[in-house]
């Protein structure tokens, strides 16, 4: 493999070599880390805060397994039911709740409230037993 005398410090001196080439180059300056919003760290302080998973209006989301249930269970969630789970979130904080089972009409829903993310979400009608593990509290909304 032949190798020239340019060394890059990061991806963004090659992002620029080979997206700017008319931009004189001397090969010594070293490129400043960015800073502020869309630096790395703040990204990833975002994220493990959860900061990024609370949309402006604070509603919840919806783990990768509860958006399968969802669909594979043919449920369609309206405006009024995603409110009333939102409150059902909010008062189940209030009182200190971890997971908590939601229920919206006829529809289950286990929230982790801390992380603000449905876990998983059922209609009643199918869940014969009426057996919910790991919660330790419910709202009816």
């Amino acid at each position: 493999m032949l190798m020239d005398d340019r060394q890059f410090f990061s991806i963004g001196q090659v992002q620029d070599q080979y997206l700017n080439p008319n931009t004189p180059k001397t090969g010594k300056e070293k490129e400043s880390l960015p800073v502020g919003e869309n630096s790395f760290a703040s990204v990833l302080n975002k994220i493990q805060s959860g900061a990024d998973n609370i949309n402006s209006e604070g509603t919840v989301k919806f783990s990768k397994h509860a958006m399968n249930r969802l669909s594979l269970r043919n449920i369609e969630l309206t405006q009024d039911q995603m409110q009333r789970l939102n409150q059902g979130k909010i008062e189940a904080g209030e009182k200190g709740i971890k997971d908590s089972l939601i229920l919206v009409d006829q529809l289950a829903f286990i929230v982790n409230v801390p992380n603000n993310t449905v876990v998983t979400a059922m209609d009643q009608t199918e869940n014969k037993s009426n057996v919910f593990t790991n919660i330790d509290g419910a709202v009816i909304a």
